[in-house]
């Protein structure tokens, strides 16, 4: 299907002891990370643990933990690359990671945050990730180019870029794009231990890598972006990502047509919640608007009649008017709607919509593809009530665990355009929108479902 190649899927990873040693010892230091974390999350909510705190900051202070935890890396980075203590050296570097979300969890829980430790602690992100990822990169694993890149953009953000903001009186604080590229980084340095010993795994460490360099270059860039434009640019960044897959369809190659699209999606889905905490221009709501209508109906009909089939003008043509449908009757009737909650959707969003006929799309034959497109259609199109995934969804998981499945997002991405497995993407895609319609019914309130029932 266009540049994509469907296949069997291969692991190309044997399981026998000497693989499988470096994988366990891998799991065992996220398990006592994590561990570690969930246990210091909960102790954070007793009184005597905040005092404790309190009267040893020499030790728990949010400044002291980075402190800690650089200086674990540092061991660690030793231990792996001159010495043969490399499993040692992996847990030791684990739970250097997760100690970067307990120094958030003492800031906010004991109000201790700082100036100086919104320029400490990505500075000490840096000095954890950067070294093992240089280090890596002179083994062979990964570009030894992308990886100069990558921190020369760090080194400008840290210091140059920092230095303009506080002359124009502006928060150096990290941002959504800094966080997850941080993620990022983090299991990048885990995945290049893996394939050190491993060289027969699936290598996705350049993409990955890539992008590290691309979130980076946005914390960046958005640092100096006033707050209230924030929502208007990811808008017209989807806006662009509708009109990428368009040409990426014209040309063929649908299944990146596809991954464009869900970028749209992750542009869509942080814009809501910029406008929300930080307003927008007037003009916001109808960009958003046409960007959706692009991304999410345009694109994807394109798509299905691209793909062919006798009769894909027509069930092309019947998707777009459902979208057309959801996003006028949302925009005319439902905005202005008093017995719809803030972030219940009166039918199916387009984003979802968009997701399962484009998933059906790369798995399943042409007759039950167009029943998906017409079923799709039927619930944009109804008044069944819907969670929206931002505002209701997202809010009930934790900043940490939210960061992590938007790095897993863009690590499975660059899988996927790594192995080029079709039916392994679209089945992905229909698996997390069959997650998503499950968990958003048990986030509508009970009254909500009520009404729909009754």
């Amino acid at each position: 299907m266009g540049c994509f190649v469907c296949h069997s899927f291969n692991w190309r990873f044997y399981l026998v002891p000497g693989n499988m040693e470096r994988l366990l010892v891998i799991c065992v230091g996220a398990v006592i990370g994590t561990g570690f974390y969930y246990w210091f999350a909960w102790m954070m909510k007793k009184k005597a643990m905040q005092a404790y705190i309190l009267t040893h900051q020499w030790l728990l202070h949010p400044n002291a933990i980075c402190y800690w935890r650089t200086a674990m890396a540092m061991v660690g980075f030793f231990l792996y690359f001159w010495t043969g203590f490399q499993s040692a050296a992996i847990i030791i570097f684990t739970f250097a990671a997760i100690l970067d979300g307990v120094d958030g969890l003492v800031a906010r829980g004991c109000n201790l945050v700082s100036r100086l430790g919104e320029w400490l602690d990505p500075l000490c992100d840096k000095l954890t990730y950067l070294p093992p990822l240089l280090g890596f990169a002179y083994l062979g694993i990964i570009s030894v180019k992308l990886v100069w890149i990558l921190i020369i953009i760090e080194i400008f953000g840290q210091f140059a870029a920092r230095r303009l903001l506080a002359f124009m009186k502006t928060s150096g604080a990290a941002n959504n794009f800094g966080k997850i590229k941080a993620i990022i980084c983090f299991a990048l340095v885990i995945f290049c231990a893996l394939v050190d010993a491993n060289p027969e795994v699936i290598h996705i460490g350049d993409q990955i890598l890539l992008s590290c360099i691309v979130l980076s270059a946005a914390s960046i860039v958005f640092k100096f972006v006033p707050n209230r434009l924030y929502a208007d640019i990811l808008s017209f960044l989807n806006f662009i990502c509708g009109i990428s897959s368009l040409f990426l369809t014209y040309q063929g190659f649908f299944a990146r047509a596809i991954i464009i699209i869900i970028v749209g999606q992750l542009f869509d889905l942080f814009d809501g919640r910029m406008a929300e905490k930080h307003g927008g221009t007037k003009y916001g709501p109808y960009l958003d608007d046409i960007a959706d209508f692009v991304s999410f109906g345009l694109a994807p009909a394109y798509v299905l009649l691209k793909i062919g089939g006798s009769y894909a003008w027509l069930f092309a043509a019947i998707y777009m008017t459902g979208v057309a449908f959801r996003l006028i009757r949302f925009l005319a009737v439902d905005k202005k709607r008093t017995d719809l909650l803030p972030g219940v959707f009166n039918g199916l969003p387009c984003p979802a919509g968009a997701l399962i006929v484009l998933g059906a799309a790369l798995v399943m034959p042409v007759y039950l593809m167009w029943a998906v497109v017409v079923i799709t259609t039927g619930l944009m199109v109804s008044t069944i009530r819907f969670a929206h995934l931002g505002r209701i969804i997202l809010k009930k998981v934790p900043r940490p665990l939210f960061f992590t499945l938007s790095a897993v997002t863009i690590m499975v991405i660059a899988f996927v355009l790594k192995t080029r497995n079709v039916e392994l993407f679209g089945y992905l895609i229909l698996f997390s929108l069959l997650l998503y319609l499950f968990i958003g019914k048990i986030f509508i309130p009970k009254k909500i479902a009520r009404d729909n029932s009754g």
